[in-house]
């Protein structure tokens, strides 16, 4: 992947819906450094940040599994989202799906053009 892809990707990180704002704030200020001399050491904290952050879909099942997952998000969509990642578990995915963890998961796979 270019470095051009990984910029795309790091805005499908700020434009999904679930980036949430301390990382749509790091992946803004990379993008902004992009030439700099910060952008090797934004690079980096984006890059460590987003290991933390993407989850696997196990772990995203068991959020929606869970009842803060259900009060946090609703019954109803919990439910939808549980039958969601069993569904892409039992076919082998490994990686949450939702769109930030998507474009997350393409930038880490991809570090080494950022690092």
């Amino acid at each position: 992947m270019t470095k051009a892809e990984i910029m795309e990707k790091a805005k499908d990180l700020i434009n999904a819906p679930s980036c949430y704002p301390p990382l749509k704030t790091l992946a803004e200020n990379w993008l902004k450094a992009q030439g700099t001399a910060e952008e090797k050491a934004l690079g980096a904290k984006l890059i460590a940040e987003l290991e933390k952050d993407v989850q696997t879909a196990e772990n995203t099942l068991r959020f929606f599994e869970s009842e803060s997952g259900q009060k946090i998000v609703g019954a109803e969509f919990a439910a939808q989202m549980t039958a969601h990642f069993k569904e892409i578990i039992a076919a082998g995915e490994k990686w949450c799906d939702c769109p930030a963890c998507a474009a997350g998961k393409a930038i880490l796979d991809n570090k080494e053009v950022i690092l």
